[in-house]
């Protein structure tokens, strides 16, 4: 949970509510109720702590410390899929050992986000009866940590990656090729994120094409990839089955899901959201890919 300073060519704005647990988190609680462990300093918002409580968002892993909320400035140009970060101010995270509440440690999804894969490990060593690891990362670790990252993958069933961060860890230009190295390297799924052009699920029997919603207008892809991450594992946990079906339909979602995150600056198009608005923009999906 961070804040998040966003320029794009068309609009500067300053500390929105952002980070990987705060896209994931309300995602997925259109299709489940996550649970979250995460750390924010006095500065973050009740009004943002009060919107996961109406969305049903278990809190008990939140922990408020004093100091700052962790600070990620990042800068857009005309193409959406590139950006660069400005500035990254660690604040209350620098120190944070994430500790998981009782509650939690029989968890069936596990989703390690994008942090130091060390600190992925002491995640994993507190969950005991998990039947899906879902992993995210960073080029950032693949570079700098990349043993600690390799022995996180090979404990994981699931893994999700954008297209450079796969062609970094496999030196494989084709993602075809990454995809199916990546499974080789432990994980039983991957999903390799496309930006604006979709993304690939790979398994052990097949690779499904998964194309994006079509977006006129991208304000602020923020957030984008996480959504797609809450999306995806949130209906994985409403249906309580995984399998190269389930698999395909929860792509579908989490297409869905980035769709919304990518139409205004921060969270605010997934805080206005209703399973209405969702159903709709599925069935527009159906018509889309249908022939």
């Amino acid at each position: 949970m961070a804040f998040d300073t966003i320029e794009t060519p068309e609009a500067r704005k300053e500390k929105l509510v952002g980070g990987s647990c705060t896209y994931c988190a309300l995602a997925a609680s259109f299709f489940t109720r996550p649970k979250i462990v995460a750390v924010v300093g006095e500065d973050f918002p009740e009004e943002a702590i009060e919107l996961f409580r109406k969305r049903d968002i278990d809190l008990q892993g939140l922990k408020v410390s004093s100091g700052k909320t962790f600070h990620w400035e990042g800068r857009y140009g005309d193409d959406p899929n590139q950006r660069s970060t400005v500035k990254l101010e660690m604040n209350v995270f620098e120190n944070f050992r994430p500790e998981l509440p009782s509650a939690y440690k029989d968890t069936d999804i596990l989703f390690l986000a994008n942090i130091d894969p060390e600190l992925q490990e002491d995640i994993l060593r507190q969950v005991k009866n998990k039947k899906i690891v879902a992993m995210d990362t960073i080029d950032t670790w693949i570079k700098n940590k990349k043993p600690a990252f390799l022995r996180v993958l090979r404990k994981v069933d699931m893994f999700f990656a954008n297209e450079e961060e796969a062609r970094l860890l496999t030196e494989e230009i084709n993602l075809i090729k990454a995809g199916k190295k990546i499974l080789s390297m432990g994980p039983s799924f991957v999903i390799l994120k496309k930006g604006e052009h979709g993304a690939l699920a790979f398994g052990k029997d097949f690779v499904f094409g998964i194309l994006p919603y079509p977006c006129e207008g991208v304000v602020d892809p923020t957030g984008a990839g996480d959504s797609f991450a809450g999306g995806f594992l949130g209906y994985l946990d409403k249906v309580n089955r995984v399998d190269m079906k389930e698999i395909r339909n929860a792509g579908v979602f989490g297409s869905v899901m980035a769709s919304f995150a990518l139409e205004d600056f921060g969270i605010h198009r997934l805080a206005s959201l209703s399973e209405s608005i969702i159903q709709r923009r599925i069935l527009d999906y159906k018509k889309f890919t249908s022939f």
